[in-house]
């Protein structure tokens, strides 16, 4: 009834299964190279930078080719742009591949981050403006270039004179785009890439729209450097590839890696399965046939998994087989118990009902027999009362942590007249229990050697490693082989006749235990021998 009433005390509150919450993690597992990509956006970052790279490439070799020309048209300095910056000097020899001084290169990294750089709105328009004649017949000589390094490579040029109007580029030839952030760095002789949204020209397909780099174009503006002074811009400009277009053309790869995610994922829902919830499962049906009072079922489990698992079944099987082995014991206790309790009732009913029914016709003899066994077995269930509350405080003792010695115990006990009590050794030795429970030990030893015969009870204490060994024996008529298994039983007695109980081992088995000592019965020439082992003081 109370198994019943917790499970539906449990059951109130909905809570998930173990198999939903790993489930769960798995999916959130198998979903995490995605957040990578469209989160975080890693790899859309990494298409930026790879485009800004192929910008800086090609902008390069048009610079290289746009210096050349410039030199070789003889452009007196005073025509050319503002100076390059000083303390960029190493990199303007980067930018100026026709300079006499190779001072070591120095490249231009990618720079743009999708996730942090701010996209500005699209480019502004460009304005009227007059291109120098010299520099516009450079421009004319190089458009054929451009137009047809455009159609390869996908990617917008204009090149601009050293005042930023364009000299080559279709169809803004003659414009200026000097108040262009990225074209005013330029001119400043600073290299400069931006982030801008981009003019769509055709409708963007629904999937694309997951992907921010399609709404983005990348924009590089590479100044030249002619003599240490700007030349002129190469200004760049291409939308990035797009994450799902790409990751279309490595279709193969990426169905690869989705099956070894995937395959992956599935291997350790099989562990948990095999490690963890397989013998949890087991456990719970092995609890449900010991609660309905299966006895197989306390056995191991066939599979455990993992270590913590055996060591949480070992546990629940032992206490589950101590809780089977109480209640056998409790049972034959109540068995024993009704028992003995059930014979000197019976008489003292017997014998009332006599009393009751013969009146006058009983003389005083006979009447005073009969109260005489009734007083005789009230006398019994009082001592047998006495003994099972003795035998309940001895089970349920908790160690005190006082000492003793045997000869403190013994001082406690009583003059008996029937057997002299000798202390061969260790008399002063220190016990772990109190001079009280050490007494009622030494009592019932002593009480159960008179009772067999004994006239001299013999008493030795020695201590080794941390423990004391009391040897009490005696020179009564000893213990039979056929009994010798059975003398801690309760109830168990040969002497029922005399007053025995058969319980006082019984109680001394248990206050040893309570104080963590054991006693035994030995083998010994004459009488009665056992040993008793506790931790010494």
């Amino acid at each position: 009834m109370r198994l019943t009433t917790s499970r539906k005390w449990i059951g109130r509150k909905w809570r998930p299964r173990l198999a939903t919450v790993v489930v769960a993690i798995l999916v959130l597992v198998m979903a995490l190279p995605l957040v990578g990509l469209f989160f975080f956006r890693l790899y859309e970052n990494q298409l930026i930078r790879q485009t800004e790279a192929e910008l800086i490439a090609q902008g390069a070799a048009i610079a290289a080719i746009y210096a050349r020309d410039v030199r070789d048209a003889g452009i007196p300095p005073e025509k050319l742009g503002a100076p390059m910056p000083q303390m960029d000097e190493s990199a303007s020899r980067s930018l100026d591949p026709g300079g006499s001084i190779d001072r070591g290169y120095q490249p231009i990294e990618p720079r743009l981050d999708l996730a942090s750089d701010s996209v500005l709105p699209t480019r502004a328009a460009a304005t009227p403006a007059v291109a120098d004649p010299v520099f516009a017949a450079i421009g004319a000589r190089l458009s054929g270039i451009l137009d047809a390094t455009q159609k390869t490579t996908l990617a917008g040029f204009r090149l601009l004179d050293p005042r930023g109007v364009v000299i080559a580029g279709r169809d803004e030839v003659g414009q200026s785009l000097a108040a262009v952030e990225e074209v005013q760095e330029a001119l400043g002789g600073r290299y400069a890439s931006e982030l801008r949204l981009r003019i769509p020209d055709q409708p963007t397909p629904p999937l694309y729209s997951v992907s921010r780099g399609t709404r983005v174009r990348v924009f590089v503006a590479l100044p030249v450097a002619v003599d240490g002074r700007v030349a002129g811009v190469v200004y760049l400009s291409r939308t990035p590839n797009n994450i799902i277009k790409h990751l279309y053309g490595e279709r193969g790869k990426v169905t690869l890696a989705a099956i070894a995610i995937l395959g992956g994922t599935l291997l350790i829902g099989l562990v948990f399965l095999r490690t963890i919830s397989r013998p949890i499962h087991a456990l719970i049906e092995r609890t449900q046939r010991i609660a309905a009072g299966d006895r197989d079922a306390i056995r191991p489990l066939d599979h455990h998994g993992t270590y913590e698992m055996a060591e949480l079944s070992a546990a629940f099987l032992d206490m589950a087989e101590k809780l089977q082995a109480r209640s056998d014991s409790i049972q034959t206790f109540a068995t024993h118990v009704s028992h003995e309790l059930k014979s000197p009732l019976t008489a003292i009913q017997g014998a009332a009902e006599l009393l009751r029914d013969s009146g006058a016709a009983m003389d005083d003899a006979e009447r005073r027999r009969f109260s005489n066994n009734i007083v005789a077995d009230a006398g019994r269930l009082n001592l047998l009362v006495r003994r099972l509350l003795d035998l309940a405080r001895a089970e349920n003792l908790a160690p005190s942590g006082e000492t003793t010695s045997v000869g403190a115990g013994l001082a406690l006990l009583p003059a008996d007249n029937r057997v002299t009590v000798r202390v061969e050794a260790g008399g002063d030795l220190g016990l772990r229990i109190s001079a009280e429970n050490a007494a009622i030990v030494l009592a019932n030893l002593i009480d159960n050697s008179a009772r067999h015969g004994a006239t001299l009870v013999s008493i030795t204490a020695t201590s080794a490693s941390g423990t004391a060994t009391l040897l009490v024996g005696d020179d009564g008529a000893g213990i039979s082989p056929s009994n010798r298994a059975r003398i801690f039983e309760p109830f168990f007695t040969t002497r029922r006749e005399s007053g025995g109980t058969g319980m006082g081992l019984g109680i001394v088995l248990a206050l040893l235990k309570a104080h963590d000592g054991t006693i035994r019965l030995v083998d010994s020439d004459r009488g009665t021998r056992f040993e008793i082992i506790l931790p010494a003081a």
